[in-house]
């Protein structure tokens, strides 16, 4: 205790002090404790209010904050462990006992009850006992107060109060245990809620604060397979060196193996009694430096699943409430593991179901590279109705099929593989991709189920790079050009397969594309363009940005794209996914060549068409052509845009044999022939075939196929000339 404020006239108030010293105060003969101390006790003995507090190991003082005094009494003085020389009555002399800290805080606790006009106060503190022990004591005072409401005195108690706190410190770590055991229970159990699949387990067991969410510095789980034990996860420092027995006999001379066979928990808080018993592991228990282990069996419906080892660093023993604990997380992981494994069977027994509907392989093609990948979805344990086909079709064609049936079930993925089977054999017959889809619509309706089904389909000619796509309520493809650019071409479309029967509008236009050799067509579900929340341009924006940035080999883009869309947003459905790459042409080192597709709602198309006109010719030593190049070459591209229906296919070579030359190409699909006129002078429009006669040595017109390319020449200047 130690000394308050003073009273309203300036003096300081004190605590309690005991009683003036006796006939032997100075002699520090420490206080008598013996038989004959303090007042009589006996049977026959009257005992007043001192006595009572006495036998209640209390002490009384009074204060006197006026005169600064402290009279304590004989069993105040046994509180404070002090001798009747020690003790000189005044508020300073129980310094001797009570700390520093302490005197100060309790200071400020008498200070704030007299300011504050209360009649009482109480606070703990500590005294230090002459062998050296710190005694929690308790002091409750009266504060006494004259007529005008000061402070004269102040009476109380003292008492021993370190049993009690004691007490209060012992239920507490008890409570805090409890709370902490419960909280460990209810962070895993959440934790382990989530977790699907045998792998989400041991990412919950083995993730980030993982161990601290289970009380454990260590972890090693196991799950039994054909009589063996298999380490299929290990989570803390040193642990790795336990990967050298990640298989062990399920009847092997181990303790985790004997706990998973006799189903019984074993803990150790001995590693070196452990190392003895089992002297083949004991380099393992030398290096992982752990002081403590419970090797706990997995039972889930009553069979050993397999075994779960919690390390400890700095424990000696396991208290029963902790051993319950552990027992408790090991049925939790027991149960989490029991039913991650049937998730895992019933999924790998619908990917297998689904895969055998798909494609067993894709056909070998001329001119280009094709990659596939069906990714089903990592929620929920059936299967779905994505799917995606690659048909080899008469002179030289190919077919490409991305489709999904409505569902998410064994119906969807029944009702896929006979509708791919039809739409197969619909196109292996040469019909055209309209006439296809109808069939295949038709087909769907007719099978009588409430199911309909989206696709696009493409007929691809590798050799000219003509493309006839159409689809049925599904997106289309995209393609990314030979410059990096990507886009969405307009393709017109129908109803979803089934629907289009039901509702008789069996109409499913095509549309004509051009793919250029260095060119890429990705079709794909919208499993990897749907992501919850947002709209789906979103995804296919993402979808376009990924393919700018991804790599140009076929399989190495479909890599990419599952890595950074099907992972990021696409977990949730399934996805198919087609690529078709387009060779590149890029001639020879005597005479390269570019290709480029400009498209007829691309405003930047002809001035990037331009630009890469210019490059090549600088690429090529060539500079001194590219004003007349990229002048004729725009005349022939406004003259497709403008007269003919879709887009225009550019190719620039060079013709090394007989004379060096530059052979610019252009492509449409009109079957019109343009022809050279002579406008008056106030015509805005016919010059484009004058210039070009102006600028090249030679031009002329040649058939293509379903189209015509517009040509000329320029003669490249000698080596030398300016």
């Amino acid at each position: 205790m130690a000394a308050a404020a003073a009273a309203d006239d300036g003096a300081r108030p004190r605590p309690p002090a005991g009683p003036d010293p006796g006939p032997d105060a100075g002699q520090d003969t420490g206080p008598d404790y013996g038989p004959d101390a303090g007042p009589d006790y006996g049977p026959d003995a009257v005992t007043g209010p001192g006595e009572r507090l006495a036998l209640n190991g209390m002490g009384s003082f009074e204060w006197d904050l006026q005169a600064g005094t402290l009279d304590l009494d004989a069993s105040g003085m046994v509180v404070f462990d002090l001798g009747p020389g020690e003790f000189d009555g005044t508020p300073e002399g129980l310094g001797l006992r009570i700390p520093p800290e302490d005197g100060v805080r309790l200071e400020e606790v008498v200070q704030a009850a007299l300011e504050a006009g209360e009649q009482s106060y109480g606070s703990y503190f500590t005294v230090r006992r002459r062998d050296g022990r710190d005694q929690w004591t308790h002091t409750q005072g009266r504060i006494l107060r004259d007529g005008s409401g000061r402070a004269r005195r102040v009476v109380g108690v003292v008492r021993d109060a370190t049993a009690e706190l004691a007490h209060s410190e012992l239920l507490r770590k008890l409570e805090a245990a409890r709370a902490k055991q419960t909280t460990i229970v209810q962070r895993t159990t959440e934790a382990l809620s989530r977790a699907v699949t045998v792998d989400d387990v041991t990412a919950v067991l083995t993730g980030a604060g993982a161990l601290e969410r289970l009380g454990a510095d260590g972890l090693a789980l196991g799950l039994v397979e054909n009589g063996a034990i298999k380490i299929i996860a290990l989570s803390g420092e040193s642990l790795e060196i336990l990967n050298e027995r990640r298989f062990t006999r399920l009847d092997g001379d181990l303790p985790l193996s004997h706990a998973v066979t006799g189903r019984k928990a074993r803990f150790v808080t001995s590693m070196d009694e452990l190392a003895a018993e089992y002297p083949h592991i004991e380099r393992y228990l030398r290096a992982i430096a752990f002081d403590a282990a419970a090797y706990l069996p997995l039972i889930a419906q009553a069979r050993a699943i397999g075994g779960l080892v919690l390390f400890y660093r700095r424990r000696t023993e396991f208290t029963p409430e902790e051993r319950n604990l552990t027992l408790g997380l090991a049925g939790i992981v027991a149960q989490s593991l029991q039913r991650a494994l049937l998730f895992d069977q019933e999924r790998e027994f619908a990917t297998q179901l689904q895969s055998s509907m798909l494609p067993r392989r894709i056909p070998e093609i001329t001119g280009g590279e094709i990659a596939v990948r069906y990714h089903s979805a990592w929620s929920g344990r059936e299967v779905g109705g994505d799917w995606y086909d690659v048909i080899a079709l008469p002179r030289d064609r190919v077919g490409l099929v991305v489709g999904d049936v409505q569902g998410h079930d064994t119906h969807a993925a029944a009702i896929m593989g006979q509708l791919r089977i039809a739409l197969r054999a619909y196109a292996g017959e040469g019909h055209p991709p309209s006439t296809v889809l109808a069939r295949a619509s038709r087909f769907l309706a007719e099978l009588d189920t409430e199911r309909f089904a989206t696709c696009t389909y493409a007929q691809v000619d590798l050799e000219t790079g003509g493309v006839r796509a159409v689809r049925a309520g599904h997106l289309g493809p995209l393609i990314r050009h030979t410059d990096g650019r990507t886009g969405w071409p307009n393709l017109r479309g129908g109803l979803p397969l089934g629907l289009a029967s039901v509702f008789e509008q069996e109409e499913f236009p095509e549309t004509r594309l051009d793919l250029v050799p260095g060119e890429t067509l990705v079709l794909c579900t919208d499993g990897l363009v749907e992501e919850p929340g947002t709209t789906i341009t979103a995804g296919m924006d993402a979808l376009a940005q990924a393919v700018r940035s991804g790599p140009q080999e076929p399989e190495a883009l479909a890599d990419h794209l599952s890595d950074r869309l099907w992972e990021r947003w696409g977990s949730g459905d399934d996805v198919a996914l087609l690529v078709l790459r387009r060779a590149p042409d890029p001639g020879t080192h005597r005479a390269p060549r570019i290709h480029q597709y400009v498209h007829q709602a691309d405003p930047e198309g002809l001035s990037e068409a331009r630009f890469a006109l210019r490059q090549a010719l600088r690429d090529w030593g060539m500079p001194a052509l590219a004003d007349d190049v990229e002048v004729a070459a725009g005349e022939l591209l406004v003259n497709a845009l403008l007269h003919t229906e879709g887009g225009a296919v550019l190719t620039m070579e060079v013709l090394p044999e007989p004379v060096r030359k530059v052979r610019l190409w252009v492509k449409d699909r009109s079957s019109v022939w343009p022809r050279r006129r002579s406008p008056g002078e106030a015509a805005t429009t016919g010059r484009g075939l004058l210039l070009v006669d102006a600028l090249a040595s030679h031009w002329g017109v040649e058939s293509r196929g379903d189209g015509k390319a517009v040509w000329c020449e320029f003669e490249a200047p000698a080596q030398g000339a300016p």
